[in-house]
């Protein structure tokens, strides 16, 4: 896990999650989309939050900045308007084949504290999802989580 940056490159559907803003019912198909980048001489991720609403397809554009105490955990940062906003993230969970994740997201005045599950596939097969869910269940933080996670139609 030393490249957390690399390994995050590409897009990645949210197949589960306990999000309000994925749950609300008017927006769908929602990916994670990242690029590593270079900012002010640091390298980070270019964060596109990407979804459909009302048939359009709309981009929340921010930056990851990778922790340098420890490299599972990023800071978000909007893009433009959004510079105001920031919030914290991290890689609770990783497939041994990189193939699905759990981000954990700290609480923000915006949002609630919570979980999303990704995965390079729009589906996650009922092994990974038993996976995932074993492992979860053996951590104090996530563990609470289980409860709300919903399924996301992609």
């Amino acid at each position: 896990m030393q490249n957390m940056l690399t390994t995050l490159v590409g897009t990645w559907f949210i197949c589960y999650t306990n999000f309000p803003m994925w749950l609300k019912g008017d927006k769908s198909n929602p990916t994670f989309n990242y690029t590593e980048v270079i900012l002010k001489g640091e390298k980070v991720l270019l964060d596109e939050v990407k979804y459909y609403k009302n048939n359009k397809q709309r981009t929340i554009t921010g930056y990851d900045y990778q922790h340098k105490q420890d490299i599972l955990k990023f800071t978000w940062r909007g893009k433009g308007i959004l510079s105001l906003l920031k919030s914290q993230w991290k890689v609770a969970l990783l497939a041994p084949d990189r193939q699905w994740a759990v981000i954990s997201f700290s609480k923000t005045l915006f949002t609630p504290e919570g979980v999303d599950i990704i995965s390079r596939t729009p589906e996650l097969s009922e092994k990974d999802m038993a996976e995932i869910r074993k492992q979860m269940e053996k951590d104090s933080e996530l563990r609470k989580f289980l409860p709300s996670l919903t399924p996301i139609k992609q």
